[in-house]
């Protein structure tokens, strides 16, 4: 290849955009107009209504004539009336188990599942009880009342913006009750404290009686109102918490299958080289999870639309229909608030290349790897399945995650290319650069780059990087985002029906 080629990358013979790979000046290779790194130039001249296609597949339609040379976006390229395209064959081609058997350093529970922290929560069921969370967990670590617990990571307040002023049955309700159900239950919580305000909807008792959270060794309640206000819900909350705190110091790091790895895949600040470098090397390590046998979670059911075909191309009847059950949904969703499926990318993502969300989607989806798709679940639904599956969710990051994390991720890996900074505790969240650009200016911030792939390095050997680092964190080397306190705002419950 001579230089000029090199400086833009056409990914399918089909394509008739390619992708800047440096900021290209006019008259630079074949360019008619500068083009930023990471946008699209045009290949040849394309008509006013001629698909764009990139990755061989649509990603709009041009809006105008386009000159061969010219700078592909939003000012001559629109979504058009058709989504989807060509996925190849139809076989469901499962991942061959791994020969050799990985394992990591976790805390295994008594449900069969594995931690790879090991925290004491205090989760609440309401926003009005979310202060006195925090104000329990602060009195906790300046008084030191765990340090001496050398298995004990810290103690995680959640808090969050809902619990009451909703009604009090259907999916609203119905969404939030899984995920603070799927919270007080995660492997990286050794022990939960739940704290409740006593007259919400959300009633801390309703939580309580659920069978899964009936051992007093690792669940215990209060409520501000009954235990006198918020001094003496304090003072009452903190030898609870230390009792908690004891019981599940007793939990030790042990050698563990890598089968317990529950992976939430994630992209957010996404730009025109997500979808070519770390995306798809995200994609390798999902499926050299699934070989393990272990778990990876796609989401955000609104950035996967216009690449669902990829999805169900690789699924069951049964398991595709799921799917698209839930793409219809999302689009009565959208017209029921005056809103369109193709309301995205973000200004961000438009800034770092991409134009439409069917080509943001076909970027997103390279993170589920090539392993079959296995199962569909609803928002925060315990995954109780092996292998690739999905988890309904909006596309906004915090909300997805939360998500996630509500149905067992105990691991997030989380892709981006124009610098989100975010954590989930209790969950590590990997952070991984898209481009060198971004990794120079927020080394601070990312765990890996992936913008090396640019120049030359394989996409399977940084996935198997991605992987080793999932190994490790799991066995508790501390991310860029947990060494840096991130986690304390970012449970974002998925707020469905009307707020009263």
């Amino acid at each position: 290849m001579t230089p000029e080629i090199t400086k833009v990358l056409r990914l399918h013979p089909d394509d008739n955009v390619g992708i800047a790979l440096k900021d290209l000046d006019a008259g630079e290779a074949g360019a008619a107009e500068p083009v930023p790194q990471g946008h699209k130039i045009a290949l040849m001249p394309i008509e006013a209504g001629t698909f764009v296609r990139k990755y061989g597949q649509i990603i709009g339609a041009a809006t105008q004539d386009i000159r061969a040379g010219a700078h592909v976006h939003t000012q001559n390229l629109g979504v058009g009336t058709e989504r989807g395209g060509n996925a190849g064959s139809s076989d469901v081609v499962p991942i061959a188990p791994a020969r050799n058997r990985d394992s990591f350093l976790g805390y295994p529970r008594p449900d069969r599942r594995a931690g790879t922290r090991n925290f004491v929560g205090i989760l609440t069921t309401v926003n009005c009880s979310g202060s006195v969370a925090h104000f329990i967990a602060e009195e906790a670590e300046r008084s030191g009342l765990l340090a001496d617990l050398p298995n004990i990571d810290g103690v995680v307040p959640i808090a969050h913006g809902s619990g009451c002023g909703m009604a009090g049955q259907g999916e609203g309700y119905e969404t939030l009750m899984r995920t603070l159900a799927g919270y007080a239950q995660h492997p990286n919580f050794g022990a939960i404290l739940l704290v409740g305000l006593g007259c919400e909807v959300m009633q801390l008792p309703v939580l309580a009686a659920r069978k899964e959270m009936r051992d007093p060794k690792r669940f215990r309640f209060l409520t501000i109102q009954q235990s006198g206000g918020t001094r003496k819900t304090i003072e009452t909350a903190l030898p609870v918490l230390r009792e908690l705190a004891e019981e599940a110091n007793r939990t030790q790091r042990e050698p563990v299958s890598a089968e317990h790895l529950v992976i939430g895949l994630q992209c957010g600040g996404s730009d025109g080289l997500s979808g070519i470098t770390a995306n798809p090397a995200l994609g390798v390590a999902s499926d050299l999870v699934v070989a393990q046998g272990g778990t990876t979670i796609l989401s955000e059911t609104s950035e996967i639309y216009g690449a669902e075909h990829l999805l169900t191309r690789r699924a069951t009847p049964q398991v595709a229909a799921a799917l698209m059950e839930r793409i219809g949904w999302w689009e009565a969703y959208c017209a029921r608030h005056g809103g369109h499926m193709d309301n995205n990318p973000s200004p961000g993502n438009k800034r770092g290349g991409l134009t439409t969300i069917l080509e943001k989607s076909l970027g997103a989806v390279a993170k589920g790897g090539s392993a079959p798709l296995t199962a569909v679940y609803k928002y925060a639904e315990p995954i109780r399945s092996r292998g690739f599956v999905f988890m309904d969710s909006p596309g906004y990051d915090p909300c997805s995650v939360t998500g996630q994390v509500a149905s067992g991720a105990n691991l997030i890996v989380f892709t981006t290319g124009r610098g989100s900074v975010s954590g989930y505790r209790p969950v590590p969240c990997i952070k991984i650069a898209t481009n060198n650009d971004l990794w120079a200016r927020m080394s601070e911030d990312m765990d890996i780059n992936c913008g090396d792939i640019i120049d030359g390095v394989p996409v399977a050997e940084k996935g198997e990087d991605i992987y080793r680092m999932m190994l490790d964190v799991a066995s508790g080397q501390p991310t860029k985002s947990e060494a840096q306190g991130f986690g304390r705002v970012e449970f974002v419950p998925w707020q469905l029906g009307a707020v009263m």
